[in-house]
C-alpha cells in the first residue's frame, strides 16, 4: 500500500513539475495555429493539441540545401506533404496519416470505414501526453522534429556517398525561423549528418565532408475551407492531375477518379466580362536574386497575367518582391526562389496541394542560378569575333541570356500553377512556355541575330491552358460543355498538346514532340541548325574569348557550338517510323494516329543523314591550333570534350560521339520494329532496310579523299557496325530487325570488297563482324566517349514536381 502511494505521488509530482515549467520565466510561448512553448534550458519544444481527430496538413522541406545538383538535396526543397491527424491512444498521441488514395464519397458510414479498414494508414509518430491542461494535451514535440524526415541520409546513401545518420550532439532547434501564424505554424531544426563520405559530389560542396549540416523544415497548415469546386481532369487539357479510387461509385462509372490542380481563383463579379480576383493569386520573388536576373524573373513569371486576362481577369496574378522578414518555405508564399549549386542543373516548379480537392495552396519555384550562364556561353560560341575589339562587348550574349531567363521563369511558374510541359508547342509556331526552348538564330549579314532568340509573353496553347483550369462560369452555363468547347476550338485553330512520356523516350515516336526543338517540320530545322553551326564554326576564333583568358576556356566555348545540332537531330529521328497522335477522345476533332508520310520520312532521312557526314562533324583542320592540351589550373570536367589522346585534343573522338549520339537515336530497336510494322501495312513506307541502305551508302561507300575526312570517317563507319550489332542481339528488337540487321552485317563485308577504303580498316571491319557473328551472345556495344552534358540549355534532369 504505500509503494502504491508512493508511486501516485511521483505521478502527481511530475504532472505537477511540468504544470510549472509552463509557467517559468525562460519559457518562450508562441500562439498560433498550434501553440507551443520554448524551454531555452532544456532546448526543448512542447506542443500543445487541443483537437483530436481534425485533419491538417504537414509538409517538410530543406530551409538550406547541400549545394550539388547531382545530389539533388536543394535549398527550398519541398519534401512530402501529408494530411494528418493526432488521435488519442492510452497515455499517447499518434500522429495519424490516413490513407486517401483509396476512399468510399459516400453518406453511408459504414460503406466508408469499410475502406479504411481494408487499406493500410501510417503512424508517423507516437508522442507521450506530459500532461492535459484545459482540455489540451501538452507533448514534447523535440524528437519529431529532430528526425531525418526529409531523408538526407538516405538521398547520401542513394547517390553513393557515403553512410550518415543524425549527430544528435550536433543537432539543434533553430527559432529564427520557427513561428506560430493564425493557420499555421513553423519549425525549423538544425541537423547534423555525421558518416564517412564516398562520392566525389558531396566531398565538392562541404567543408567537412564527414560532417553535413542542413536545416529542415516543418510546417503544420490547417486545410482550406469546402468552398472550393473541384474541376475535372481532361486529358487533353495540358492540367496536371491528382486522383484517387473511389469505391463508392457506381458499377457503370470509373472507380478512378481525376481532378486537376490548381489555385482557387473566383472573380468578384462573375457577371461582368471583365473582374478583379476576389483574392489573386500573388508569387513572391527571391530578394537575394541579383540583377539584371532579378527584373527578368520579375518580367517572365509577370507574362501568366496575360492568360488571366484573356479570359476575363484583372490583376488576377502578380508578382512581387519576398518581404525580407518573410520565410520562403512560409505556407502562405508562393514563392520563386533562386538556388545555388556548384554545377549548373534544373529547374523546377513544386506545389503543396490539399490532396482531398486539388487545390493548389502553395507554389514554390527554385531556379538554378547556373543556368543563365549556360545561355550567355552558347551565344557568346556562336556569335562573330564578339571580344574583337573590348572586353566589355558582352552586352547581346546577356541579352540573349536574360531572354532565356524570362521565359524559364514563366515555365516553371506554370507547372505551380497546376499546368505540364507542352512538348509539341514549338511546332505550333511556339505555342507555349511549356515546352523546352531552343534558341531561334539567323545570321544576317555574317553577324548573329538573335532578336527572336526567344519567345515573349505567353503563348497561344497556355491561354487554352489558363482557360480550362481558371474559367468561371456564369449560373445556368454546364461546365462539362465550357470546357469541352474550349479544347475544341483549340484544336480546331490548330493547336496540339503532347507532354512527357511521349517526348522523352529515346526511341520516341511523335513527329511534333521533343525538347529542345524547333519548327513546323524537324527536318527543315535541322538543316537550319546546320547552316547555323557550320557558319559560326567558321567563323569561331580567339576573339570568342576575353583578352587574357586561356586558350582552354576558348575550347569550353567551343564545347555547345559544336553539339549545337544534337537536340534538333534527336527530334527529326523521331520522324522515321514516326507517328502522328494525339491524346483523342471520342467526339473530338483531333487525329487519333497515323505514321508519318514515306515522303516526308525520306526528306527528314536525308536531313539526318548529314550529321553522320564526316564534312559535318569533322571539326576543321584550321580550328584544331585553337585547342592546345589544357592550361594548369584549368582541367576537363564533365562539360568538356572526352579524348583519347592525352593531353591532346581529339577531334577523332569529338567525331565518335558525334555520330554516336545520331546513331542512338536512329537505330533504336523500337524505331527499327516500327519501320518493319509500317513497311508491311504499306509499302510505299521506308522500310528498316531501306534505311540501313542508305547509311551504308553515305559512310562505308563514301570515298573520302582527305586523309584527316578519311579518319573521321572511320570512327563514324564503326560506330555503324556496333549499332547495327546492337539491334541484330537487342532483346527488344523484332525477329524480323535481327533478320535484317544480321543481312546487312554480311552485306557489309561483300561491299567493302569494292570501294577504295584503307586495306587495314576493311579488314578490321571484317574483324568486327566475324567474331561478332562467332560470339554474337558475348556482343556488348563499345561506348564512344561520353558526350558532355547537354540538357538543361540554358545535366540531365527541367522537371515539374507536382508534389501531390
Amino acid at each position: 500500500m504505500k509503494k502504491l502511494t508512493l508511486l501516485l505521488g511521483l505521478i502527481l509530482i511530475s504532472n505537477y513539475n511540468f504544470s510549472q515549467v509552463l509557467d517559468k520565466k525562460n519559457l518562450k510561448t508562441y500562439n498560433g495555429y498550434f501553440n507551443f512553448h520554448y524551454d531555452d534550458s532544456s532546448g526543448k519544444i512542447y506542443l500543445e493539441v487541443e483537437e483530436l481527430n481534425e485533419d491538417f496538413l504537414y509538409i517538410n522541406s530543406l530551409a538550406t540545401g547541400v549545394g550539388s545538383n547531382d545530389i539533388g538535396l536543394d535549398r527550398g526543397k519541398l519534401g512530402q506533404k501529408r494530411l494528418v491527424h493526432f488521435i488519442k491512444a492510452g497515455n499517447k498521441l499518434l500522429l495519424i496519416q490516413p490513407n486517401l488514395k483509396y476512399r468510399a464519397n459516400t453518406t453511408n458510414d459504414l460503406e466508408r470505414k469499410s475502406i479504411e479498414q481494408a487499406f493500410a494508414k501510417s503512424v508517423l509518430f507516437g508522442f507521450k501526453i506530459l500532461s492535459i491542461e484545459g482540455g489540451k494535451y501538452v507533448i514534447d514535440f523535440t524528437p519529431f522534429l529532430m528526425q531525418d524526415t526529409q531523408g538526407v541520409a538516405n538521398t547520401l546513401k542513394q547517390k553513393k556517398e557515403g553512410s550518415y545518420s543524425v549527430d544528435a550532439s550536433k543537432s539543434a532547434l533553430s527559432l529564427d525561423r520557427t513561428k506560430a501564424f493564425p493557420e499555421n505554424v513553423e519549425f525549423e531544426v538544425l541537423l547534423t549528418f555525421k558518416g564517412q563520405p564516398t562520392g566525389r559530389n558531396l566531398r565538392s560542396v562541404t567543408p567537412t565532408a564527414s560532417l553535413v549540416s542542413v536545416i529542415q523544415h516543418h510546417s503544420f497548415i490547417k486545410l482550406p475551407d469546402d468552398n472550393y469546386e473541384p474541376r475535372k481532369f481532361d486529358t487533353r487539357s495540358g492540367a496536371i492531375s491528382m486522383s484517387y479510387m473511389d469505391y463508392a461509385t457506381p458499377i457503370q462509372e470509373p472507380i478512378k477518379k481525376q481532378f486537376i490542380i490548381r489555385h482557387r481563383l473566383k472573380k468578384k463579379n462573375p457577371n461582368v466580362p471583365k473582374s478583379e480576383a476576389e483574392d489573386p493569386i500573388i508569387y513572391y520573388l527571391d530578394p537575394g536574386t541579383p540583377e539584371p536576373v532579378k527584373s527578368a524573373l520579375l518580367e517572365g513569371a509577370s507574362w501568366w497575367n496575360q492568360a488571366f486576362e484573356s479570359i476575363g481577369y484583372e490583376n488576377a496574378f502578380q508578382v512581387k518582391i519576398l518581404p525580407k522578414d518573410a520565410d520562403p518555405m512560409d505556407c502562405r508564399y508562393n514563392v520563386i526562389q533562386w538556388v545555388h549549386r556548384s554545377t549548373r542543373g534544373w529547374s523546377y516548379g513544386a506545389s503543396v496541394v490539399d490532396p482531398r480537392t486539388g487545390e493548389i495552396i502553395k507554389g514554390h519555384v527554385s531556379l538554378g542560378s547556373l543556368r543563365v550562364r549556360q545561355d550567355f556561353l552558347i551565344a557568346q560560341a556562336l556569335m562573330n569575333k564578339p571580344y574583337a575589339e573590348r572586353d566589355d562587348a558582352y552586352q547581346p550574349m546577356l541579352e540573349m541570356a536574360l531572354a532565356r531567363i524570362r521565359q524559364l521563369s514563366a515555365h516553371e511558374v506554370g507547372h505551380t500553377l497546376g499546368f505540364t510541359h507542352n512538348f509539341a508547342a514549338s511546332s505550333n509556331n511556339r505555342a507555349s512556355v511549356m515546352d523546352y526552348p531552343h534558341p531561334k538564330l539567323d545570321f544576317k549579314n555574317g553577324q548573329l541575330d538573335i532578336s527572336e532568340a526567344y519567345d515573349e509573353g505567353i503563348g497561344a496553347w497556355d491561354k487554352v491552358s489558363v482557360a480550362y483550369s481558371y474559367s468561371d462560369f456564369e449560373e445556368g452555363v454546364e461546365e462539362e460543355e465550357a470546357l469541352q468547347s474550349i479544347l475544341d476550338d483549340a484544336f480546331s485553330q490548330g493547336l496540339r498538346f503532347i507532354s512527357d512520356s511521349d517526348a522523352r523516350a529515346s526511341g520516341g515516336a511523335h513527329m511534333f514532340a521533343h525538347l529542345w526543338d524547333n519548327g513546323k517540320y524537324p527536318n527543315e530545322e535541322l538543316e537550319t541548325v546546320l547552316k547555323l553551326r557550320k557558319q559560326a564554326i567558321s567563323n569561331f576564333s580567339e576573339d570568342n574569348i576575353k583578352s587574357s583568358e586561356t586558350y582552354s576556356t576558348l575550347e569550353d566555348v567551343f564545347v555547345p557550338l559544336y553539339f549545337f545540332h544534337r537536340y534538333q537531330t534527336e527530334a527529326a529521328t523521331k520522324v522515321i517510323g514516326g507517328l502522328n497522335y494525339a491524346y483523342k477522345t471520342k467526339g473530338d476533332n483531333q487525329i487519333a494516329t497515323m505514321p508519318v508520310a514515306p515522303d516526308i520520312q525520306r526528306q527528314t532521312l536525308s536531313s539526318i543523314l548529314k550529321t553522320l557526314s564526316a564534312e559535318t562533324i569533322a571539326i576543321p583542320k584550321d580550328k584544331l591550333n585553337l585547342f592546345p592540351p589544357r592550361a594548369y589550373g584549368f582541367n576537363r570536367t564533365r562539360e568538356s570534350f572526352k579524348g583519347l589522346t592525352g593531353v591532346a585534343f581529339d577531334p577523332l573522338s569529338a567525331a565518335s560521339t558525334a555520330s554516336d549520339l545520331t546513331l542512338n537515336f536512329l537505330l533504336h530497336p523500337e524505331r527499327a520494329n516500327r519501320m518493319v510494322l509500317q513497311k508491311s501495312l504499306d509499302s510505299e513506307q521506308i522500310g528498316f532496310q531501306e534505311m540501313l541502305n542508305e547509311i551504308i551508302e553515305t559512310s562505308f561507300k563514301e570515298e573520302q579523299k582527305d586523309a584527316y575526312l578519311t579518319e573521321v570517317q572511320a570512327q563514324i563507319n564503326a560506330n555503324i557496325l556496333k549499332h547495327i550489332m546492337n539491334l541484330a542481339v537487342n532483346e527488344k528488337s523484332y525477329f524480323q530487325v535481327k533478320a535484317i540487321a544480321n543481312k546487312t552485317l554480311s552485306d557489309i563485308v561483300k561491299s567493302i570488297e569494292s570501294t577504295n577504303l584503307p586495306e587495314a580498316y576493311t579488314i578490321q571491319y571484317k574483324l568486327m563482324i566475324k567474331e561478332f557473328f562467332e560470339n554474337q551472345e558475348k556482343f556488348k556495344v563499345i561506348p564512344s566517349p561520353k558526350i558532355p552534358d547537354g540538357s538543361p540549355i540554358g545535366s540531365d534532369v527541367c522537371n515539374y514536381n507536382p508534389n501531390y
